[in-house]
């Protein structure tokens, strides 16, 4: 059977066109345990493009963790490997944190920059969004810069989200309305033609996007073709719950919200989430059942539907589903590189495709094909 999967592989690779995005479906929410939360409260995480980094916040205006340098502040845990536990977080210390508020990190895809919201002194009024670089992973943080007058404003400016290139800043006002907005806070985007290039004006994302009501803390994929974020617009359960758009590419307009299902949504705060790099894994923040103060950081897997003609059995049925979609805008068979899709119908399906497929075999071997 391998030997005739990896055939079917090879002489996948010449086809292709343009296309759609897939269904996907998500696990069982977990909550990161007691050694990450606490009774404060927890939020903002951001994962490293390895994995092994969590940076997050404690929140200002809530119980606090003991150590710190201010109003609420931004912390790290680590762990050696991805099936290693997390470790006590660290406060990233007094030349990062200030005495005001730092909250809603976000890391950049080299892990060597962190765009973060602050209320610190220096900047245009209220929340600010500055950045702190480091030299390598090993490097300690520099002096946090303010991205300046272009992009922050006499309103403030808050969750961060920076693209895998570097090129876009996702972020929303909050507090105080940016004019020209879509009713409640919105999400904006600021861009660069290099890294090395000043940040441009920020862009609303207009209302397919935002709606009349709150829309904040968005996260772009490392693909950029999903963008998850927080929202109380009509449909939600809860006071904030976690929605997501898609695109077939980078320059396409963003598609129709989509709420996430119900045990990510749980009817209460679902808040904040940042995807991980292979889109495997959405980390957010909650306050649920389970938890250990008010707001807690937790995690869920995200999985593409697989099982195309929903029988209960990824096999041969669905492989020659699949086959017979090729290079069409069937949304049913885009299923990688990562769970939403790509775009299009084509050899990355496959392969994710035949990874489940063996992960099935292999838990249940009387019953593969």
């Amino acid at each position: 059977m391998k030997t005739t999967l990896s055939l079917i592989l090879i002489l996948a690779f010449g086809l292709a066109t343009d296309v759609a995005n897939a269904d996907l479906t998500f696990g069982t929410p977990a909550n990161l345990g007691p050694t990450v939360n606490s009774t404060a409260c927890e939020q903002g995480p951001t994962i490293s493009s390895d994995g092994l980094e969590l940076y997050f916040a404690d929140h200002g205006g809530a119980p606090l963790r003991p150590g710190g340098c201010g109003a609420g502040d931004l912390w790290v845990t680590t762990r050696p490997t991805k099936d290693d536990p997390w470790g006590t977080p660290v406060n990233l210390g007094p030349t990062v944190n200030s005495p005001a508020n730092d909250e809603f990190p976000s890391l950049s895809a080299d892990d060597l920059s962190l765009y973060f919201s602050s209320m610190r002194a220096g900047g245009s009024g209220g929340f600010d969004l500055w950045v702190t670089t480091r030299e390598t992973k090993d490097a300690p943080w520099s002096a946090p810069v303010n991205l300046g007058s272009t992009v922050n404003s006499k309103y403030s400016e808050g969750n961060p989200s920076i693209s895998a290139d570097g090129l876009s800043l996702y972020f929303s006002d909050f507090i105080a309305y940016r004019p020209g907005g879509y009713g409640g806070w919105d999400l904006y985007v600021t861009t660069r033609a290099t890294v090395s290039d000043p940040w441009g004006a920020p862009v609303n994302l207009g209302p397919t996007v935002n709606s009349p009501a709150f829309d904040v803390n968005a996260d772009i994929s490392a693909d950029g073709l999903a963008l998850f974020l927080e929202s109380n617009r009509p449909g939600s359960l809860g006071m904030a719950d976690l929605w997501m758009t898609t695109r077939t590419t980078e320059d396409s307009n963003w598609g129709p919200m989509v709420r996430l299902g119900p045990t990510v949504n749980a009817g209460g705060f679902d808040a904040m989430p940042d995807i991980s790099s292979d889109g495997s894994t959405l980390y957010f923040c909650a306050e649920r059942p389970g938890g250990l103060g008010t707001v807690d950081l937790w995690q869920v897997s995200i999985d593409p539907v697989v099982d195309f003609n929903a029988d209960g059995a990824t096999d041969l049925v669905d492989l020659v589903m699949l086959i017979d979609g090729w290079g069409t805008d069937d949304p049913l068979y885009d299923i990688g590189p990562m769970a939403w899709g790509d775009g299009i119908v084509d050899v990355e399906d496959l392969k994710v495709f035949i990874r489940y497929w063996e992960a099935e075999n292999a838990a249940n071997p009387d019953g593969a094909e």
